[in-house]
């Protein structure tokens, strides 16, 4: 599993784009990223499939990894690495027991969210906002971060807030990786 996981993790936001859809993607493997999740809440269920379909053409020849946010049915459609589940999406133990190779991210956003998570068995979690970010709560800091990476052993990915310049005092605060929007645009 762990290979499937990267340090670093892009997560898709068009409409943040400074670039078409394709092009930015493009300009993301040229960086080195390997990990994303393809977000697109706006769009139809038809069309995250033809989305994710795309997607998954554009990472081949990458040893990229696809994780879908919330749509199981397109993960599984897709053939992507796994699936995304919101705090309050799909339980889980339910995916995992159905779909055991499939890669299970949960966003988590208490320590006992993060506790749960990994309980149910969570392949890795998402932990927000560290650090401030528009319309995503009060930022939980780096002791946040030090404090549920404490509490858990899987992989935590940190999201929310963070710049290239504080990505590296993130990672010595114990996260296994940085997740992002538009750290990764560029």
């Amino acid at each position: 599993m762990e290979r499937f996981l990267k340090k670093y993790y892009a997560i898709t936001d068009r409409k943040q784009f400074k670039k078409d859809f394709e092009e930015q993607i493009k300009s993301m493997l040229r960086a080195g990223i390997r990990m994303f999740q393809l977000r697109e809440k706006d769009l139809s269920a038809g069309e995250l499939y033809k989305l994710a379909s795309k997607m998954q053409e554009l990472l081949k020849g990458y040893d990229a990894t696809l994780i879908i946010n919330d749509r199981l049915d397109v993960a599984l459609l897709v053939g992507a690495n796994g699936v995304h589940l919101p705090s309050n999406g799909l339980p889980v133990e339910a995916v995992k027991r159905k779909f055991p190779d499939l890669i299970v991210g949960k966003s988590c956003h208490t320590v006992e969210e993060a506790v749960r998570a990994e309980q149910e068995g969570a392949d890795y979690i998402t932990y927000s906002p560290i650090f401030s970010t528009p319309n995503k709560g009060k930022p939980v800091g780096l002791e946040g971060l030090r404090e549920v990476v404490e509490k858990v052993s899987l992989p935590v990915y940190a999201l929310g807030g963070i710049t290239e310049e504080r990505v590296k005092e993130v990672l010595e605060a114990g996260a296994y990786g940085v997740a992002g929007i538009r750290l990764f645009i560029g």
